[in-house]
């Protein structure tokens, strides 16, 4: 009698065991006991910027792509406008799997790995096309990988463009102009020196909080491509744009080995395919984007705009020289020179 007990709460507790696991809600990291086929998971995608950017439009359609190849047994949320993590803390959030990608400014990563100081370099690349080209190439790989490191995969580069200047305080059209200005910038040693070198004071405030430290005064001004400026509307709350693209904005696709370990070959492939075809939205879509983003500046506000012209680019390419040839040493001269060939 006591054996017959035994074998049915023996089969009572794998019926409940069965019951509780199919009730289960997809995994946020990859089920390491699938060994075939598609795994069942929830992939988060975390970002800073607003929706009608480079950025969103990439990570919009690696999720298409994602959950259509896998059937939906593969999903992915997209957080955001800082929504899920800023600026401070997704990286560590993607280190610890509590995100799965991530595409930080380049420039926020120079505490793990100074190579990420190169969209800062002063007119280093002259177009999107240039920065595709190094990042896709030997060099730009090398400096992806070394965040293996932190236990994060460098997968590939997206643009977002050249960089102008706005600010409350007055036209910039020399050096000299930057004098006494506190420009809000994406962070990192090198720029820090740059606006440092101009007699100009950075800080390094979270992308989130920036229309309202504008918006405040606590900084005068702010250096973004076009969209970024146009999706955030800093144009409402600055008086004057400077067009100069002294440096850039690129963005590091960027996941944890945690999580891509813990893949199958099939799923992967799928992943993969979403990487893949982001990329390729998010590098198409950068340029038509600022330049429509250009447009609204221009028509929807009453913002000052200011194209310098190639004398006055001359006089800060001099001015910076010496910031150039100190970082160009520091970063890595054959990085560098690899990069001046793009």
């Amino acid at each position: 009698m006591l054996r017959v007990k035994s074998i049915f709460v023996l089969c009572l507790l794998i019926i409940v065991g069965t019951l509780l696991s199919g009730c289960q809600s997809h995994p946020t990291h990859a089920d390491a006991t699938q060994v075939n086929g598609v795994q069942a998971m929830t992939i988060k995608i975390s970002h800073v910027v607003a929706e009608n950017t480079p950025k969103h439009k990439g990570a919009l359609k690696m999720k298409e792509v994602i959950e259509e190849q896998s059937n939906r047994k593969i999903r992915v949320e997209i957080f955001p406008n800082s929504s899920l993590f800023g600026d401070k803390d997704e990286y560590q959030n993607l280190i610890a799997n509590n995100v799965q990608f991530i595409m930080p400014e380049m420039t926020k990563l120079v505490g793990s790995e100074v190579g990420f100081n190169i969209p800062g370099m002063p007119f280093l690349f002259e177009n999107d096309e240039a920065a595709e080209n190094f990042w896709d190439g030997p060099k730009g790989k090398e400096v992806l990988a070394r965040l293996q490191k932190d236990k994060v995969l460098g997968l590939t580069m997206w643009p977002n463009g050249a960089k102008h200047v706005t600010n409350n305080n007055h036209t910039i059209s020399s050096p000299s102009d930057f004098a006494g200005l506190k420009v809000r910038t994406t962070g990192g040693q090198l720029l820090e020196e740059l606006y440092k070198s101009l007699g100009a004071g950075s800080s390094s405030i979270p992308f989130g909080e920036l229309y309202t430290a504008l918006q405040q005064g606590t900084v005068d001004g702010q250096d973004n491509p076009y969209s970024n400026i146009e999706s955030k509307k800093f144009a409402e709350v600055q008086e004057y744009l400077t067009i100069i693209g002294m440096n850039r904005v690129d963005y590091a696709l960027l996941t944890n080995t945690t999580f891509w370990d813990g893949l199958n070959d099939e799923s992967k492939r799928i992943v993969q395919a979403g990487i893949d075809a982001g990329t390729e939205i998010a590098r198409d879509s950068a340029e038509k984007l600022n330049d429509e983003a250009y447009v609204k500046i221009q028509n929807e506000s009453d913002i000052e705009i200011n194209e310098l012209t190639d004398e006055e680019i001359e006089a800060f390419k001099e001015h910076l020289q010496p910031v150039y040839d100190k970082w160009k040493e520091i970063i890595g001269e054959d990085i560098i020179e690899d990069a001046e060939k793009r």
